[in-house]
C-alpha cells in the first residue's frame, strides 16, 4: 500500500534519544556505537522492529548509517537522501555527511583516540564492512568491539514486536521448478567448491530456495528467516514457528529441519564444531555468523551466495508468468494514462492523488498482492531528485508546462513489475524534448544491443550514456537492476551499471532506465524491463549474440519527443514498439482506454 514519508516519521527522535544512547555506551564502557539502515539480512527493507536508525534519528530512506560518539555524532546518506535527510533529522545532532564521498571510515579516522572502543552489532555489519572498520580502528589505536546485543534494543522502550506474517507455499506450477531440485543444484555446486556447508541470510535465496513466500516487510513477499544447506543430508531453516499453519509445517517438515531463529547461532556453532569448511557472503553474512562458525572450530569460504545466479536466471515458468504480470501491469497502466489525460491539465492533481490512483488501477485486476516498492511521483523539481518519495510537506500539484515522472511497481503472484514513464502535462519546452529524447535514445541502444557471452553490465552501461554525454549530460544512478519472480525488485547479482561485474545470462531480468535530471527542474526517466535472451545468430555475423526481450508494454510519450533527433533505427524501434503496444494491450482495455491508446501510439 502507497505510504508517504509523514506515516513513517517519528517527531520525538533526535537529540533525546541520542541522550538516552550515549548513557547506555557509557554504561557499557564504549566510547561509540554504529547504528546502519539494516538488519540481520541486509535485505532493502527492514521491519519496524528492526529500524534503529529511524528510531534514534528520523531518517526514513533505505539507505544510511549513524556514528555517535561521545561528544559528536553524524549521518551517512548516499546522493539520492540529501534533500530528505535535512528535512527529517535534526542537523544540529547529527550533522548530514555524503555516505560515498566521506564514508564513515574517513570520519572515524580523524575521530578515534588510542583506547577507545568503538561498538557495532555483530549482525548488522558484514564481513566485508568489518574489515574496514577493524582496519581503521587498529591504525587509531582503538578497539572495534562486536556485541552479541544491540544498546539501541535496551532503551527503546516502545519497541514493535518481530514480524510474524504468515508463511506461504509457493506453487510449482508458479515457482516452474520443485524446492527439492532447487536444493540437489545447491549441493552439487558446493560439493565443486569443498564446502561442507553454506549459510544463507538473504530472505529472498530463501524464499527461491524452499519455493516459499512472506509477508514480514513492505512491498516484498519475504520471510525474515536464515537457512543453512549442507552438501549432503538436510537443510535447516531458522524460523519464527509462529509464521507456519499446520500444512505448510508439514511441507517444509519434508525438505528440512525446522528451528527457531534463537537456536541459529547454536546451529553455526554445531558446524563449527564439526570442523565444517562453512560458506558464507562476505558482502551479505554479518561478522557475527562468521566469528560464530570460526569461534567453534570451523573455517570459512568466502563466496557468492550459491543461490543468487540460479534465481537470477529466470526458468520458462517463470519467465512466463512475469510476461503475463507485465501484460496485466500494463492494462492497468494505460487506464492511469487515459485518465492522466484528462485530470492532470485541469492544474488540480497532486503527485499522492497521481500515486493513489495508479494504485487503484492495478488493484482493480483483482491480482495485486502489493505495489513493488514506494511509488516516486515527481512533479516539477521533485522529479530531479532521482529517488524522491512524496511527503504530505512536499507533496506539489502536478504544474502544467514540465514533465511529471511516476516510478512505480506491482507485486502478483506470477511476476515482479517496475515500469518508470515521463509525461508531458500541457506544452513543453524544446528544452523538455530534447532532453527526453537523448534519454529515450539511451534506452533504445540498450534494447536493441547484441552481445556476446561475457559481457557484463559494466560494458552494456556506456551504450544507455553516450548520447547524453556528447550533449555534456550524465545520470547517477545505475541503468538497470535485476528484477525477482514474485521476489525483490531489486535483484542481484546482475545489474547493467558502470561498476555492474556479473556477466549477463539469458533469463535474466533487468530494468532498462537511463534518465536526466536537471536539479530543481525536472526529472526524465524511462524504464523497460527486459529479459536477456538466448544467444541467436546475427546475419552475415560469425558468433551467436545474447539480447534483449521488452516486457513492458506501455506507450511513451511522443508529445515529448523530438522525432528530427531520432535515426531511422530508432525511429523504426519507437514505431515497432508502440505497433506491440496496441496489439497486445488493446484489447486488455475499454473503448475509452483503446481510442486513448490508438491516439498515444500513432506512428512517427
Amino acid at each position: 500500500m502507497f505510504q508517504t514519508f509523514d506515516d513513517l516519521s517519528d517527531p520525538s527522535c533526535g537529540a533525546p534519544h541520542a541522550a538516552l544512547l550515549r548513557a547506555e555506551l557509557d554504561r557499557r564502557g564504549l566510547d561509540g556505537f554504529l547504528i546502519p539502515r539494516a538488519d540481520a539480512h541486509q535485505g532493502e527493507y527492514v521491519p519496524p522492529h528492526d529500524c534503529r536508525l529511524q528510531w534514534l534519528t528520523g531518517f526514513t530512506g533505505s539507505a544510511g548509517l549513524a556514528a555517535v560518539l561521545g561528544k559528536e555524532a553524524a549521518i551517512f546518506v548516499d546522493g539520492r537522501y540529501t534533500i530528505q535527510v535535512r528535512d527529517q533529522v535534526d542537523m544540529e545532532v547529527f550533522p548530514a555527511r555524503h555516505l560515498i564521498n566521506e564514508p564513515v571510515t574517513d570520519w572515524l579516522a580523524d575521530r578515534l583516540k588510542p583506547g577507545q572502543k568503538l561498538g557495532i552489532d555483530a549482525m548488522l555489519h558484514t564481513v566485508r564492512e568489518v574489515r574496514r572498520l577493524r582496519e581503521v580502528c587498529e591504525e587509531a589505536g582503538a578497539e572495534l568491539v562486536a556485541l552479541q546485543d544491540n544498546p539501541v534494543d535496551s532503551i527503546w522502550e516502545d519497541r514493535p514486536e518481530p514480524p510474524v506474517g504468515q508463511v506461504t507455499l509457493y506453487p510449482v506450477e508458479l515457482a516452474g521448478r520443485a524446492a527439492g531440485d532447487k536444493i540437489a543444484e545447491i549441493q552439487s555446486g558446493l560439493k565443486g567448491k569443498k564446502a561442507d556447508a553454506c549459510v544463507l541470510t538473504q530472505p529472498d535465496s530463501i524464499a527461491w530456495l524452499f519455493n516459499i513466500r512472506g509477508s514480514d516487510v513492505n512491498h516484498t513477499p519475504l520471510p525474515l528467516s536464515f537457512a543453512t544447506v549442507p552438501s549432503e543430508g538436510r537443510p535447516s531453516l531458522y524460523i519464527d514457528g509462529r509464521k507456519l499453519s499446520n500444512s505448510v509445517r508439514d511441507a517444509l517438515s519434508d525438505l528440512t529441519g525446522l528451528e527457531e531463529p534463537s537456536e541459529f547461532t547454536a546451529g553455526l556453532a554445531a558446524l563449527g564444531k564439526a570442523g565444517a569448511k562453512v560458506m558464507i557472503d562476505p558482502a551479505l553474512a554479518g561478522i557475527g555468523i562468521a566469528e560464530a562458525i570460526t569461534g567453534a572450530g570451523g573455517s570459512l569460504i568466502e563466496a557468492q551466495d550459491p543461490v543468487l545466479l540460479p534465481k537470477a536466471i529466470k526458468n520458462a515458468t517463470e519467465l512466463k508468468g512475469a510476461r503475463a504480470a507485465h501484460l496485466r501491469d500494463a492494462a492497468a497502466f494505460v487506464n492511469f494514462l487515459c485518465w492522466f489525460d484528462v485530470e492532470a491539465p485541469k492544474g488540480e492533481l497532486d503527485e499522492i492523488g497521481a500515486a493513489e490512483k495508479l494504485e487503484e488501477f492495478r488493484r482493480a485486476t483483482g491480482a495485486l498482492k502489493d505495489i513493488s516498492f514506494d511509488t516516486i511521483s515527481g512533479a516539477g523539481s521533485n522529479g530531479a531528485i532521482c529517488h524522491y518519495r512524496v511527503s504530505h510537506s512536499s507533496n506539489l500539484k502536478i504544474p502544467v508546462g514540465k514533465p511529471f515522472l511516476i516510478d512505480s511497481g506491482a507485486q502478483y503472484e506470477d511476476g515482479t513489475t517496475d515500469i518508470t514513464r515521463t509525461l508531458a502535462v500541457g506544452e513543453v519546452s524544446a528544452e523538455m524534448k530534447k532532453h527526453f529524447t537523448l534519454v529515450l535514445k539511451g534506452h533504445i541502444a540498450i534494447s536493441t544491443a547484441r552481445f556476446p557471452e561475457g559481457t557484463t553490465g559494466a560494458q552494456l552501461d556506456t551504450l544507455a550514456r553516450i548520447d547524453l554525454w556528447k550533449a555534456g549530460l550524465d545520470f547517477d544512478h545505475g541503468t538497470g537492476h535485476g528484477v525477482g519472480a514474485y521476489l525483490s525488485v531489486h535483484e542481484g547479482p546482475q545489474r547493467i551499471a558502470k561498476t555492474g561485474s556479473q556477466p549477463l545470462k539469458p533469463g535474466m531480468i533487468l530494468s532498462n532506465e537511463p534518465g536526466y535530471y536537471p536539479a530543481g527542474e525536472y526529472g526524465i526517466r524511462l524504464e523497460n524491463l527486459e529479459i536477456v535472451t538466448e544467444a541467436r545468430d546475427v546475419p552475415g555475423g560469425e558468433r551467436p549474440m545474447l539480447g534483449f526481450e521488452t516486457i513492458t508494454l506501455v506507450p511513451m510519450d511522443l508529445r515529448l519527443v523530438e522525432v528530427s533527433l531520432l535515426t531511422a533505427a530508432e525511429r523504426d524501434w519507437l514505431n515497432r514498439y508502440h505497433a506491440r503496444v496496441r496489439e497486445e494491450i488493446g484489447p486488455l482495455v475499454g473503448a475509452k482506454e483503446r481510442i486513448w491508446l490508438e491516439r498515444a501510439t500513432e506512428a512517427v
